[in-house]
């Protein structure tokens, strides 16, 4: 069993007022010098069998139909490495 990850992230040019939000938080909680903050979503899929390109090819579908609305967002695909190495 592997661990595939797909993250979820709003596009650049789309307003993220909830990163807006923790970036003004920030030096009100002691935290200074973070000039930028992006809030997205983390998927992990444990997939049975081995992750190949075709599982991969299967996930991205995934993710474009319906982890992500790739009207506003973008997102990634990637294979654990940490979880690969711990079995």
């Amino acid at each position: 069993m592997a661990r595939v990850v797909v993250d979820v992230m709003l596009k650049p040019e789309i307003l993220d007022p909830q990163g807006q939000a923790v970036q003004r938080a920030l030096p009100r909680l002691g935290f200074e010098g973070i000039s930028d903050v992006r809030q997205g979503k983390r998927f992990e899929l444990e997939v049975d069998g081995p992750v190949d390109e075709a599982a991969l090819a299967r996930i991205r579908d995934l993710a474009e139909s319906f982890l992500a609305n790739t009207v506003i967002e973008d997102f990634t695909v990637r294979v654990d490495e940490v979880a690969e190495a711990t079995k």
